[in-house]
């Protein structure tokens, strides 16, 4: 009987995984070899590579590159494989031989599958041919990266070396220590107002010239969300670049697939539009990122080999302490998938490196993308007290205990920057993947650093939402179990161990060289001690924190009036992303915040609102923690359940809130919350335009719309964010629903971007105003002539 959509989803989800983990981990291993020769070793049968070569012969090519998955060139016998030589044991390079080690365990471990008994073992499975052709794709890709002269490996590290192919490595690279932004932000920031000082003018209708300093300062920032948030981001971004409120925009952010959006904007692939963007999503993202035969074929054939191995190369050879693990098997395969675009022969070098990004800022035609990630902070668990062990009330050492709760530290990258602003310190862009010491970046003997490293492992770095905590892992599964018989004791119980839960990543995320060591002298003393006792820098997806990038918006500089954020996260309803940028608002002294702006709740409890104020006045992320893992002691203690549910009062297609810039005059007031207004009413506008309101937010969730029925972002299978296949008609799907929703808010917009622009404007004449009575009353007790 045939199975073929058992057989899909067993070996779409499975098989993928284990050939990444073999390659990066090394473990995949079989019991029984297909084949023994005299000396005990497993050979493939002699008349499989054959049989291959006969199908390539076959295969009629043109006009079919996409879907040319076989190898080209193949061992014509069983013995060729086992006479391929390992790498090189560079004695220089224990993280190559490393790789070297696993890659040759992942052809030897697939050469010994009895492939023709598969079927026979595992019932109602369909095995597909291109399996048997696993062992001599690992073959060939052995042999592209052993590093003989002339090899493919081995051109590739040559090349590495010339200052001619890759400039930044004869720069020197220093820390730079500092709250401000860097001089290249700040350059770019005059040119790109010139820039949107005339598109505003023109999204608005103004006949008049306008003054640069009424122009408010707009952010676009998408969500994470996988291949989901990509597909949704780009259609959005679309309609407001198709209304003209694109240009207007001076940056745009992006966590996990919104990062990819940017990547993919900011290449000769996106030519700088998201039609051209959809184009090629729709030719590349039907194919699954791991489907062994085309990834493999891209891996193993000219000219897209070199082009996706050259950072593996360069990462490995350039630092022998580096960890090559799943992530970066990952982000390889999203970059096969991402930045190769149709036809294959197309490839661009200049897509690989973040700082090349750097050319389409030059004349401030486009926005400068941020991109986000984050660190977790996790201190080492200390023994449980007797009071705690006893649920007493919290007791002294409880509260030191909770002082030391896991955080979050976030990183963002720009073609300037590698930044973190809870360190205060950044290097350039072209300088990460080189190691640093005291403040600077280290040289090879040759006098030559290492290249920069390569986009597809920040591909990696920014999606790698499944290196979560298990506590986010409870959080994706729950829904599904909640109505299980005996959950509710189950839920309770992993609540209350959620600060175990929250501590522990059961894959590792990726790791880049550790820019800081020995300045911690020089950092704030709020730094974790642990960041300066490590070599590398482990970066993980910046969603296990927030999954929509509100925090580089807000860094002090960047002055951003207005923040547009299109989500389209899985948990839209029950995480209120929003909402968690409050703490950081008031932690950082940012005046403006609209407090409480997000999806609104019931039964929240008072000593929820408690911990949200006491952690909002934190000094540091640190004591914030402490303060609510605090709270929820007590609450523990006094039987307290935390989890609201959501009120009929549900958000629409587009939410506007405004901060205000008022503070509070004692501890005991309340801090002053804002409320979703309506631009399209005159009062409401006129709550935008006064004085003291401070920040605008737009918030766009993805949501259903019945103009668009053939799509829901809760009920649609296809928008999960592990799904990694998106057909064409699926991305026409989204791309009317993310346009409906667009247009649903579209005069809203306008609205407050005007309201926004006009209360600028009032401000600065009653600067100019202020400034000119205050000439008068000079001139005037300086005995002038006031009338001339």
């Amino acid at each position: 009987m045939y199975y073929r959509p058992i057989y899909s989803q067993w070996l779409y989800r499975v098989l993928p995984i284990l050939l990444g983990s073999s390659l990066a981990c090394g473990t995949l291993r079989f019991r029984k070899p297909l084949v023994n020769d005299s000396s005990g070793r497993a050979q493939w049968p002699k008349t499989s590579s054959l049989a291959i070569q006969e199908r390539l012969n076959s295969k009629d090519r043109k006009g079919n590159a996409e879907h040319a998955h076989e190898p080209t060139e193949l061992p014509t016998t069983a013995s060729d494989d086992d006479d391929v030589p390992l790498f090189d044991a560079d004695p220089d390079s224990g993280a190559w031989s490393t790789l070297s080690r696993r890659v040759d365990d992942a052809r030897a471990a697939l050469s010994a599958i009895k492939w023709s008994k598969v079927g026979d073992d595992i019932t109602e499975f369909f095995l597909p041919d291109w399996a048997m052709d696993l062992p001599a794709y690992f073959s060939k890709l052995q042999r592209e990266l052993e590093m003989a002269p002339g090899s493919l490996a081995d051109e590739i590290w040559e090349e590495a070396q010339d200052p001619a192919l890759n400039p930044e490595i004869a720069r020197l690279a220093r820390v730079r220590i500092s709250n401000d932004l860097c001089v290249e932000e700040k350059a770019f920031q005059q040119r790109r107002k010139r820039y949107t000082t005339r598109a505003l003018a023109a999204y608005l209708d103004l006949p008049e010239e306008l003054d640069p300093e009424d122009v408010p300062t707009i952010a676009m920032c998408g969500s994470g969300g996988g291949l989901r948030a990509m597909v949704a981001g780009t259609s959005s971004y679309l309609s407001a670049q198709e209304a003209g409120l694109y240009d207007c925009v001076t940056y745009t952010a992006g966590v996990s697939g919104s990062c990819w959006l940017q990547a993919l904007y900011y290449s000769t692939i996106g030519r700088q539009h998201y039609g051209t963007l959809l184009h090629h999503l729709k030719r590349r993202i039907g194919t699954h990122i791991a489907y062994p035969p085309a990834a493999l074929s891209l891996l193993t054939a000219a000219p897209t080999n070199k082009f996706l191995l050259s950072g593996i190369v360069e990462k490995v050879k350039g630092d022998p302490t580096a960890e090559f693990g799943l992530v970066d098997v990952y982000g390889i395969l999203l970059a096969a998938r991402l930045l190769v675009p149709r036809g294959e022969l197309g490839v661009d070098s200049r897509n690989l490196k973040l700082s090349n990004q750097e050319v389409y800022l030059r004349n401030g035609a486009h926005p400068m993308p941020i991109y986000s990630a984050v660190r977790h902070e996790i201190p080492l668990d200390e023994p449980k007290s007797k009071d705690e062990s006893e649920h007493k009330a919290p007791s002294r050492d409880m509260k030191e205990k909770a002082k030391q709760e896991a955080w979050f530290q976030w990183f963002e990258s720009t073609p300037y920057e590698l930044y973190s602003e809870e360190l205060g310190a950044g290097i350039p862009s072209w300088s990460v993947g080189r190691k640093f010491e005291n403040g600077t970046g280290s040289v090879r003997d040759n006098g030559y650093s290492v290249p920069e490293l390569r986009i597809p492992f920040f591909l990696g770095i920014w999606g790698s939402a499944f290196c979560a905590t298990l506590s986010h892992y409870y959080k994706e599964i729950r829904p599904i179990v909640k109505g299980l018989t005996g959950f509710g004791g189950i839920d309770d119980l992993l609540e209350e161990k959620n600060d175990e839960l929250i501590k522990v990543h059961p894959i590792e995320p990726a790791a880049i060289p550790n820019f800081v060591l020995g300045l911690k002298a020089q950092l704030p003393p709020t730094a974790a001690k642990s960041i300066f006792e490590s070599d590398h820098l482990e970066l993980a997806d910046a969603g296990m924190s927030n999954n929509l990038p509100i925090y580089p918006l807000l860094r002090p500089g960047r002055d951003v009036d207005v923040i547009i954020a299109f989500d389209a996260s899985a948990d839209i309803k029950t995480e209120n992303w929003l909402s968690v940028a409050d703490g950081y608002a008031r932690q950082r002294g940012i005046r403006g915040w609209p407090l409480g702006a997000g999806w609104p709740r019931k039964d929240k409890s008072e000593t929820s609102s408690v911990a949200d104020i006491d952690a909002a006045e934190a000094a540091s992320p640190q004591e914030a923690a402490g303060k609510i893992a605090d709270a929820r002691e007590s609450k523990r203690v006094k039987g307290i359940d935390e989890r609201g549910s959501n009120t009929d009062n549900d958000l629409g297609y587009c939410n506007v809130w405004v901060g205000t810039t008022l503070e509070r005059t004692s501890s005991s007031e309340p801090p002053p919350s804002s409320k979703r207004l309506d631009p399209t009413n005159d009062s409401d506008a006129f709550q935008l335009s006064q004085s003291n309101a401070g920040i605008a937010v737009i918030y766009f969730p993805l949501l259903p719309n019945p103009a668009v029925p053939s799509v829901d972002p809760d009920k649609s299978d296809f928008m999960s964010t592990w799904n990694f296949i998106y057909t064409p008609d699926d991305i026409e799907k989204v791309v009317s629903l993310a346009r409906a929703n667009f247009s649903e808010g579209e005069a809203r917009v306008k609205r407050t971007i005007r309201a926004v622009y006009e209360r600028k404007k009032k401000g600065r004449e009653q600067r100019e105003r202020r400034e000119s009575e205050r000439r008068w009353g000079r001139r005037w007790r300086e005995g002038a002539d006031h009338f001339r």
